[in-house]
């Protein structure tokens, strides 16, 4: 980021800390649970311990953060290395992102840069001026990716309620302040889990590793008798309603599955895992030593702040996450797609001179497709 650029933000994000900090929360146990933050151009600062509020806000004013972070996991000592910390467990936190769902709609709001030359164009995959490969993905998410993504936390909640029985009391969605959710579990029986325990858990949640004989097709000789009804409980019950239709084909549809073969069903259950199985970020929830952006901080990605979503039907991020003000800003802007903030549209730029809110122009600038060169 532009020194210039650099300091704008800078202050946009520190006026925003100063004035809205009452969004932000220390989470329960705080003193027992690691903080970092990294700033902008700057590496990650992390081993802090944070025992207040009065201490998180000396923090955030002191040093001006780009992103702010804390750990799902509890320690004994959480500001000395890793391996002197003493783990006592995690939260179960899932994320999901509308960039991993392949939705057909970003191929038109995402635009590349040229690390090479700088240039700006619509998503191809080499630069049209330097013809380099070296070229990095921006994405401006639109309404579809979110809907999308929250389709995703509701078929999660789903299966962390009537699987895993956790209480709806314990579940906390978060919008993460970019492009998806973050779905933050505490106090509940999984927090002991490690590792190795929490990636059979996101294999079962994505649907992974889905063998035939749990659905009752053996590989010889399989008894109609032994295929599950649609009222099962668990995936069980979601895959065979999902095969069968309804109950009144369940009998065809088992006669089908016999004929064609044990191979064919397997495929069919691992085909399934793109449709049924939940999409998320795997590594996310498997890291019992990770730390997570803050709720009520701002994700530099985009100015946007990570904020509870109390009713996920109609919550619309780029209305209810977008704090930073609306003074008039002059920028210089090289946007080739169109995106929405606060109910309105801006954009397409092609490198022109152009006055908009600064909650757009932090936007941008956070993207990397404006600059402050032009003086107010």
């Amino acid at each position: 980021m532009l020194e210039q650029d650099l300091q704008f933000v800078e202050t946009a994000f520190k006026k925003y800390y100063f004035e809205h900090f009452d969004l932000l929360s220390i989470p329960n146990r705080a003193s027992e649970r690691e903080f970092g933050y990294q700033k902008f151009n700057g590496g990650m600062n992390r081993h802090i311990s944070i025992k207040s509020n009065e201490e998180l806000r000396l923090m955030l004013i002191t040093n001006i953060p780009s992103d702010v972070y804390c750990s799902n996991a509890y320690y004994s000592f959480p500001n000395l290395p890793m391996s002197e910390k003493d783990w006592k467990g995690a939260d179960l936190i899932f994320d999901i992102d509308s960039k991993d769902l392949n939705l057909d709609c970003r191929i038109n709001h995402t635009c590349i840069k040229c690390f090479s030359c700088g240039e700006v164009s619509i998503l191809q995959s080499v630069c049209p001026k330097c013809k380099s490969t070296k070229i990095e993905k921006k994405s401006l998410t639109c309404k579809n990716c979110i809907e999308g993504a929250k389709n995703e936390v509701i078929k999660l909640y789903t299966i962390l309620e009537e699987d895993l029985d956790i209480k709806k009391e314990k579940i906390q969605i978060y919008f993460s302040g970019n492009e998806g959710f973050h779905i933050h579990i505490s106090n509940s029986p999984y927090q002991q889990l490690g590792s190795r325990e929490r990636n059979e858990l996101v294999d079962y949640i994505m649907f992974r590793g889905a063998m035939p004989e749990t659905f009752g097709m053996k590989k010889s000789n399989p008894l109609r008798s032994s295929f599950v009804d649609i009222d099962t409980k668990g995936w069980r019950g979601r895959v065979s309603k999902h095969i069968y239709g309804s109950k009144s084909k369940r009998s065809k549809a088992i006669t089908e599955i016999i004929s064609t073969g044990y191979s064919v069903f397997q495929q069919r259950l691992d085909n399934l895992k793109e449709i049924i199985g939940v999409k998320i970020d795997p590594n996310v929830t498997i890291d019992i030593h990770r730390i997570f952006r803050l709720p009520g901080s701002l994700n530099s990605k985009s100015g946007l702040s990570k904020v509870l979503c109390e009713n996920l039907e109609k919550f619309n991020p780029f209305q209810e996450s977008c704090f930073i003000d609306d003074e008039n800003t002059n920028v210089l802007a090289n946007c080739p797609t169109q995106f929405t903030l606060k109910n309105r549209i801006f954009g397409p730029y092609k490198n022109e001179k152009v006055t908009i809110p600064k909650y757009a122009a932090i936007y941008l600038i956070c993207k990397g497709l404006a600059n402050t060169t032009i003086q107010n």
